[in-house]
């Protein structure tokens, strides 16, 4: 079957007459419980949900293993740091991925005794660092940046020392990528960006290679209580079946978009891992689907960007991707990655790509003067 027609019918219940496609969302905490509570598949509801289950079988389905959904996309990421991680470990994380992880990587875990070490992603560079690693962190393509590595290669060096491969998988999906496909022992993502696509979700999971690498971070979820509300993943699950169809508009857009800055005298640099002269092309032509909605571009300077950002109409100022909206921002204005002040993030909405190159043109054409 088609990935996008398994998107459409992934994680839906077997026919019944007279039933819905997808059920409604169940609203529960506890649930009838006599007795031995080994006999009952729900039992309480920080521990599983029917409407979890529907969705986490159509998250299986497209990971290609097991999978388990999460409140938000930094609840999943930190879990596969507390379920696997202990003090005196060492983890190899990329220098340039999301900020957030770094954060919570060298900030909380270091001071629990994880020795985290940072390489850039391009070039495979994790590779050199790997020895006596437990855990392995690839993000690619990167965000903001848009670097892309090896997933395959870096999984085989990581297995080969015996540490655990997990991959932010955020931008382009698992429709876009898969992981698991190509030897990593997780996938994980922020399901808030494309895989929604809506820009009114906070979510995320974990999906593992086998069950046995998933109960941890099942153990981890419970205990933590880090777990999503019914109502926001039955949405997740209605908004998963246009995944197919938003994923191929917003990538061709991006792509289009990309070539056109590239050719526009304001714009300094260029990343997209669908352009065929980007740095990143070769490797992520062989190992993704789709290329993702996200193109970064860098303007003169911070007043360029802000100057730029302010007199488009269609793409709005935002802090986010992978949603209908076309949306761009100025990174810098956050700290935290080694970008300039003129370094924008945009991500492709799903817009009339004339309508996009149009609002693209004259809000560069603004900086003619500047």
């Amino acid at each position: 079957m088609h990935p996008s027609t398994r998107v459409i019918r992934a994680g839906l219940p077997p026919v019944e007459q007279g039933a819905p496609f997808l059920p409604g969302p169940t609203f529960a905490a506890p649930y009838h419980l006599a007795g031995d509570p080994t006999t009952s598949s729900y039992t309480y509801g920080r521990f599983h949900n029917p409407t979890w289950t529907h969705f986490e079988a159509a998250l299986a389905e497209l990971e290609g293993g097991p999978a388990l959904v999460f409140g938000s996309g930094m609840a999943a990421i930190a879990s596969i740091f507390g379920a696997v991680l202990r003090p005196g470990d060492i983890a190899v994380l990329p220098a340039d991925s999301y900020y957030t992880t770094r954060l919570i990587a060298t900030g909380y875990f270091t001071q629990m005794g994880v020795q985290v070490r940072l390489a850039p992603t391009a070039g495979n560079a994790q590779i050199e660092h790997i020895k006596g690693a437990k855990l392995v962190w690839l993000e690619t393509p990167t965000n903001p940046g848009l670097e892309v590595c090896e997933i395959a290669t870096l999984v085989e060096a990581a297995h080969a020392e015996g540490a655990l491969v997990a991959v932010d998988n955020t931008t382009p999906t698992a429709l876009g990528q898969q992981p698991l496909v190509l030897g990593a022992d997780y996938s994980v993502a922020s399901d808030t960006k494309a895989l929604t696509g809506h820009s009114d979700l906070l979510l995320g999971h974990v999906a593992a290679r086998d069950a046995a690498l998933l109960d941890p971070v099942r153990v981890w979820r419970t205990q933590i209580g880090a777990i999503p509300g019914p109502m926001e993943v039955w949405l997740a699950h209605r908004s998963l079946a246009t995944l197919a169809l938003r994923l191929e508009r917003a990538c061709a857009n991006a792509l289009a978009l990309a070539a056109f800055l590239q050719r526009h005298p304001a714009v300094l640099s260029v990343r997209y891992p669908g352009l065929p002269d980007d740095p990143s092309h070769p490797i992520a032509a062989r190992q993704m689907r789709h290329f993702g909605p996200v193109v970064s571009f860098t303007l003169a300077d911070r007043t360029a960007a802000e100057r730029f950002l302010a007199s488009c109409h269609l793409i709005s100022e935002a802090t986010s991707f992978g949603g209908l909206h076309t949306m761009a921002e100025r990174r810098a204005r956050w700290g935290g990655d080694a970008v300039s002040e003129g370094f924008i993030r945009l991500s492709a909405g799903i817009e009339h790509v004339d309508d996009l190159l149009t609002d693209l043109e004259q809000g560069l054409n603004t900086l003619s003067a500047y």
